[in-house]
């Protein structure tokens, strides 16, 4: 089984394609028991009422994460939105307190791989073990047949970039009712079934820390620590605010540098507290085609691997998989960063994923 990303019409979601990433996967919900994850949004809501209309017998639940003490939040809000939504549907609703396994499985782990120069992805760890696992698992220990998300799996918006890391077994158990629907056409949706979310804004933030940016909590974490930033021939050209706040490949503005940008990260050495900068995402003197990875997660056959894609909204590379790394066709035009996903390809099907290594 892979995760596919065709699209589907919004009257006739039960198709005759058996993918577990379809949005019913050619299985009927008519009297199903399904438990739907309701942030407060407008996709999980309209997937709350395409279930409901569909038979399904649905119930709403909020998860409540962890959030940096002292920063703005916004979950009591949201958490009031998704009971406004439960209440129009007029199905129950559950807050599961799921805290604890934020705190631990991606707060504690994101920290621990920035202090270690790598820069993680919290939400593919947020999606395995809490939406994916303590959400999952309570559904299962209260009687439900599925859990329903409002992840989109197709088009502009696809998020299974996130998803490679979710166990095959409970993805098959999982109901993507938007997954193939446009934004604009889950707004009109949301109207039609005149949601209370129906013209809520997206969220723009990381999925456990709400409104607060990724940097913004870096900063309170760990403080600035100014350092001196070098070009690649060792020569000083600046200064950055702390080797720990940046990542491999992003565009950074030096302090106290006399020379014009952009400038890109290209190496860090945390030890010394310094960055390595270019011109470029790639250092100019080496071409790179190999990338290492762990903790690989396999929906289909690695060897049918035929492209992998290793930053969210990159373009996906052709290449094959051996041995635990990802060989290119071609040089990469992007630093592969230590931390980040690697998500594999055959044709426009998911087949695994893994976490780039050194």
């Amino acid at each position: 089984m892979t995760l596919t990303g065709n699209r589907t019409n919004t009257d006739s979601l039960s198709k005759e394609r058996s993918d577990f990433l379809r949005p019913y996967a050619g299985r009927k919900v008519q009297g199903k028991n399904i438990f739907v994850g309701l942030s407060g949004g407008v996709d999980s809501a309209v997937s709350a009422a395409l279930l409901q209309r569909d038979g399904a017998r649905v119930t709403g639940v909020f998860i409540k994460g962890w959030y940096p003490p002292g920063m703005p939040c916004t979950w009591a809000s949201d958490r009031r939105d998704a009971m406004r939504v439960a209440a129009r549907l007029h199905i129950p609703f559950y807050t599961l307190d799921a805290s604890t396994a934020y705190k631990e499985s991606v707060i504690d782990y994101l920290l621990e791989e920035y202090r270690a120069g790598r820069t993680p992805n919290p939400d593919i760890m947020c999606n395995k073990e809490v939406k994916f696992g303590v959400f999952y698992r309570f559904a299962k220990e209260a009687g439900a047949d599925a859990i329903a998300t409002g992840h989109y799996i197709h088009g502009e918006k696809d998020q299974r970039y996130f998803l490679w890391a979710v166990p095959k077994s409970i993805l098959q158990e999982t109901y993507f009712p938007v997954g193939y629907q446009k934004k604009n056409e889950v707004r009109t949706l949301a109207r039609h079934f005149q949601l209370p979310v129906a013209e809520k804004r997206d969220s723009q933030g990381v999925c456990f820390l709400g409104a607060v940016s990724v940097e913004e909590f870096l900063k309170s974490e760990f403080g600035e620590s100014p350092g001196v930033a070098r070009d690649e021939t060792s020569q000083v050209i600046g200064t950055h605010n702390g080797v720990l706040l940046h990542t491999l490949g992003e565009r950074i503005s030096l302090a106290e540098s006399s020379l014009p940008g952009p400038w890109f990260v290209l190496a860090k050495e945390v030890q010394k507290n310094e960055l390595i900068v270019g011109k470029t995402r790639i250092p100019t003197i080496q071409k790179q085609y190999e990338i290492p990875y762990i903790d690989a997660n396999w929906f289909g056959e690695p060897s049918q691997t035929t492209e992998a894609q290793y930053r969210y909204r990159g373009p996906r590379v052709p290449g094959k998989v051996s041995d635990a790394t990802f060989l290119s066709t071609e040089p990469l035009s992007e630093i592969p960063t230590p931390g980040q996903s690697i998500v594999f390809y055959q044709g426009d099907e998911v087949t695994g994923g893994g976490i780039i290594t050194i």
